[in-house]
C-alpha cells in the first residue's frame, strides 16, 4: 500500500513534467469502473481465515474484468499481466507467501511473528511447501517504502503509472474548425437564406 502512495504522485509528477494536465483524466473513456472499485475495497476486507482467502480470490476476479474491458487504454496490458502473476500464486499457494528474505531486507523483520502465527490471514511467511515462491513477495524495497513486493505488485504499478502519465498527456478530440463543428443543417440553409435577403 505504501508503494502506492508513492508511485501514483510520482507518475502524476512525471505527467506534469511532460506537459500534461490532470484534469485530462477525465477525458479517458475508461470503463466499468464499479468493478475496479469492488475489487480494490475486497482486498481490504477484514475477514479472515477461509473466507478471507476466498475474498481476496473474489476480489481478483472484479480487478481482471476492469482491465480486461479497458485493456486498449494504455498500460492495462502490463497490469493484466501483474494481476495473472499474483493471482496464480495467492490461488496454489491458499495466500501470498511473502520470503523471510524480503521481510529483512526492507526492514520488516518485526513483522515475522505475526506471519508465524497467522495473524495476517492473506500473507504467510514463504516455506518449503509453497509454490512458485519466485512469483510471491520475494522483492524487498528497504526504507523508507519497507515493503516486500511481488513481480506482479511491479507490474501493476508500471501498468498504472503509465496510465496515468499517458491518460495526464492526452487530449479531448477538437473540431478541426469552426465550420467543422457547426451543425449540417445551419451549413446547407447558409447559402438560401442568403440568396434570399439579396433578392429582397
Amino acid at each position: 500500500m505504501r508503494l502506492v502512495l508513492l508511485t501514483i504522485p510520482a507518475a502524476i509528477l512525471v505527467g506534469y513534467l511532460a506537459g500534461g494536465r490532470l484534469g485530462n483524466l477525465a477525458n479517458v473513456p475508461f470503463r466499468w469502473p464499479v468493478s475496479g472499485l469492488a475489487g480494490i475495497a475486497l482486498q481490504f476486507a477484514p475477514v479472515s481465515g477461509t473466507g478471507g482467502t476466498l475474498l481476496l480470490v473474489g476480489s481478483f476476479l472484479f480487478l481482471f474484468v476492469a482491465a480486461g474491458v479497458n485493456r486498449k487504454l494504455p498500460g492495462f496490458a502490463l497490469i493484466l499481466v501483474g494481476l495473472w502473476l499474483n493471482f496464480v500464486v495467492i490461488t496454489i499457494n491458499e495466500g501470498m507467501p511473502v520470503t523471510r528474505h524480503a521481510l529483512t531486507a526492507s526492514g520488516q523483520a518485526n513483522t515475522l511473528s505475526d506471519l508465524r502465527s497467522g495473524a495476517d490471514t492473506k500473507h504467510h511467511l514463504a516455506s518449503d511447501e509453497d509454490r512458485l515462491v519466485f512469483l510471491a513477495d520475494a522483492i524487498p524495497i528497504p526504507p523508507p517504502v519497507r515493503q516486500a513486493v511481488s513481480l506482479g505488485d511491479l507490474l501493476t504499478y508500471a501498468g498504472a503509472m503509465w496510465f496515468v502519465i499517458r491518460a495526464m498527456r492526452s487530449t479531448a478530440p477538437q473540431p478541426a474548425d469552426g465550420a467543422a463543428a457547426a451543425d449540417p443543417e445551419d451549413r446547407r440553409s447558409g447559402p438560401a437564406e442568403l440568396s434570399t435577403a439579396e433578392s429582397s
